[in-house]
């Protein structure tokens, strides 16, 4: 039996447009790909182990010609609406009381402070959740089994009694190997508004319930 639904942020609630960032980074950076240097940098970043200053001042001294807002600008590229019917789902959800719900998003400062200025409702997204976790702020990541580690245990949850929602297929294997039961979320044919109404059999099938 499920009674705590643990959420993604990105391409669950907010739409991402992560192909179109890249794109968009390596034609300003004039790369075709990142290196590890950079990839390490974005990690630890996400993680909050350096500041938003230190960030920046990373990729100011990496790519000169690029001023710090366009830099800012070209980071936050990726992040696109959130529609109000899944706000109106979630706090649905939250009234119902049937769930204690979590939120585990691997974000950072910089995208979480675009969200504030442009998602009006952030703070009644916020409210929603029993618990909030932001990568930058507990300092852990997906899909690393010690995030879902962490918030079993200040929880004192049943992983057998967690559905875990997430688009991303490495986050959603180590939750399986952990015995959370889990919906791998497809952004393009699928909606977190539908979480109960698609199949009968969905939980079953897909969530491994």
């Amino acid at each position: 039996m499920i009674r705590t639904i643990i959420f993604d942020f990105g391409d669950v609630f907010i739409n991402l447009d992560q192909e179109g960032a890249l794109k968009n980074a390596f034609k300003y950076f004039k790369v075709d790909n990142y290196s590890i240097e950079i990839t390490n940098i974005n990690k630890a970043y996400e993680c909050g182990l350096i500041s938003t200053e230190t960030f920046l001042g990373y990729y100011i001294d990496t790519f000169p010609h690029i001023s710090k807002n366009n830099l800012i600008e070209i980071w936050n590229f990726m992040l696109k609406d959130f529609p109000k019917h899944r706000l109106d789902f979630l706090v649905e959800l939250k009234k119902s009381k049937q769930y204690r719900l979590i939120l585990l998003s691997n974000t950072n400062e910089l995208h979480i402070d675009w969200i504030k200025e442009h998602v009006p409702y952030y703070e009644t997204f916020k409210d929603c959740f029993d618990v909030f976790y932001l990568s930058h702020e507990i300092q852990l990541r997906k899909p690393n089994a010690n995030i879902f580690e962490f918030v079993l245990s200040q929880n004192k949850l049943n992983p057998k009694e967690c559905l875990f929602i997430d688009d991303n297929k490495d986050n959603i294997d180590t939750a399986i190997k952990l015995g959370i039961n889990t919906w791998n979320i497809d952004p393009k044919t699928e909606d977190i508004i539908d979480l109960f109404k698609i199949e009968n059999d969905l939980f079953d099938r897909k969530r491994h319930i």
